[in-house]
């Protein structure tokens, strides 16, 4: 090999390394309580599992368990050349801020939170508007005109859960008590099963009988103990009505698969909104609930959903409206 070939190859090896992200798998990080928390995550990988049956391709993932892994997983995938990746939930966005920087040439994209880099795709939801419409409906078919909430880390996302659904409860019956209670302060409060059972019972035994879990896999503990007591609870995230068929009154869904599934196939810098209107949210329909939602109840819900997004009901947004500070 004459030195003028090795030179051609060697800048073709550094072409190859520059641009990997042209033809390099995506990769995905999910956050606290695993990719089968039967919750946000998991949405996340059912809309990555979708890409990877449509094209064929793999992809990279990690799941993080304590909150220091998050850099150290994200900076492997841009190592390895994966592009875009994906870090599932808002504690990653310092993270991916920082990692874009380093890494101009690599797209990423962030779930439930904005990063304001060329290279990034934020993409957030109206949780606000989902969570008005389950909390209507969670007044309308509480007995005692009492209804909880059971948040899971303490943050101004989860208060704006709570604030939507209090909202919308109001809405439906002005009359109507609201208990709410967070699971804890840190990432472990996402996978806390039996604390949220805890808190769950607790409300119940204050006459709640109905109480909204936003609380990723804790919320399984929620459930069991609306299951036990006889009582209504509502999912979050993915459509979780038969995790306990027959006690899931709804589930507020967020589109984080479709979310996931578009970030994958398609990356697009900027900042992406999905409220109603945009089907980004909503609540879930199935058989393992419809004995539970009267034709008169899902009449006025639909109702109120053509209203929001007409605008004739403004929903405030906790996160900017300076509404239902707690």
């Amino acid at each position: 090999m004459t030195l003028k070939s090795a030179f051609r190859l060697s800048a073709l090896a550094c072409a190859v390394l520059t641009n990997t992200a042209l033809w390099a798998e995506p990769a995905v990080v999910f956050d606290m309580g695993g990719k089968f928390d039967k919750s946000f995550n998991e949405a996340a990988y059912n809309g990555m599992e979708k890409w990877k049956k449509e094209t064929g391709k793999n992809y990279l993932e990690f799941e993080v368990t304590n909150e220091s892994q998050r850099e150290q997983a994200l900076r492997r995938m841009a190592e390895k050349g994966a592009s875009p990746i994906i870090g599932i939930g808002f504690g990653q966005a310092s993270a991916i801020e920082k990692l874009a920087k380093e890494f101009p040439k690599l797209h990423f994209a962030i779930i439930d939170m904005v990063v304001n880099q060329p290279n990034v795709e934020s993409v957030v939801f109206k949780e606000q508007e989902g969570s008005f419409l389950v909390g209507a409906l969670a007044a309308m078919a509480s007995k005692t005109a009492k209804v909880g909430f059971v948040g899971g880390m303490d943050i101004p996302l989860i208060r704006k859960f709570q604030c939507g659904y209090e909202q919308g409860a109001k809405f439906a019956n002005p009359k109507v008590e609201v208990f709410a209670n967070m699971t804890g302060t840190t990432g472990a409060a996402w996978n806390d099963p039996a604390r949220g059972g805890e808190l769950a019972k607790a409300q119940f035994a204050k006459g709640a009988d109905v109480v909204f879990a936003a609380a990723g896999g804790t919320g399984i503990g929620v459930y069991q103990a609306a299951k036990d007591g006889k009582k209504l609870a509502i999912g979050v995230d993915s459509n979780q009505n038969h995790l306990q068929s027959g006690t899931m009154l709804t589930s507020m869904v967020k589109g984080v698969d479709v979310a996931v599934y578009n970030a994958a196939k398609t990356h697009k810098p900027g900042i992406t909104v999905l409220g109603l209107k945009e089907g980004g949210v909503g609540y879930a329909m199935d058989t393992h609930n419809a004995s539970l939602v009267t034709a008169d109840m899902k009449k006025k819900l639909d109702a109120a959903k053509a209203d929001i997004i007409s605008g004739k009901i403004k929903v405030a947004d906790y996160m900017a409206d300076n509404a239902c500070k707690y």
